[in-house]
C-alpha cells in the first residue's frame, strides 16, 4: 500500500513540511517514490521507518545522530555493530534522563502531598468549627 504526503503525515503524527524535510536532510532510507504525476508516494516500509525515527528524536537523539544511524542503515551489512553502539549509547542517555525525570516527578509527588496534607487539615478545623 503507498500513502500521499497527507496521508503519512496523518499517520505518523508529523507535518508534510517535515516529512520533506527528513527526505531533504537524508534521514530516509531512499528517496520517497514518486507517483506518475510526480507526488510522493510513502510506502509502508518507509512509514515504519518514519516512527522509528519519531522514537529516536522523541527520546532525544540529536538530528546528527539520526542521520548516522541512517547513513549505517543504508550502508547494509557489515554496519551492525556501529548500529548497536549508536543505539546503546542512546539508551544509557535515555536511560539516564529517566533517571533524572523520576527524581523531579518525586519532589513534585512531596510537593503535593505537603500541600494535600494542609488541605485536609484546613478542611477538618473549618468542619469542626462549624
Amino acid at each position: 500500500m503507498t500513502y500521499s504526503i497527507a496521508e503519512a503525515a496523518e499517520l505518523t503524527d508529523l507535518t508534510p513540511d517535515t516529512l520533506r524535510y527528513y527526505e531533504r536532510d537524508g534521514l530516509m532510507l531512499r528517496p520517497v517514490g514518486r507517483s506518475a504525476t510526480g507526488h510522493r508516494r510513502y510506502t509502508d516500509s518507509e512509514i515504519g521507518w518514519i516512527h522509528l525515527l519519531n522514537c529516536l528524536r522523541g527520546t532525544g537523539m540529536p538530528i546528527r545522530d539520526v542521520r548516522r544511524y541512517a547513513e549505517l542503515v543504508r550502508a547494509g551489512e557489515g554496519t551492525e555493530e556501529a548500529r548497536l553502539d549508536l543505539l546503546r549509547a542512546h539508551r544509557m542517555q535515555v536511560l539516564a534522563q529517566l533517571a533524572e525525570v523520576q527524581e523531579h516527578l518525586g519532589a513534585i509527588d512531596r510537593k503535593i502531598g505537603i500541600y494535600s496534607s494542609k488541605l485536609e487539615a484546613l478542611d477538618l478545623e473549618r468542619a469542626r468549627s462549624a
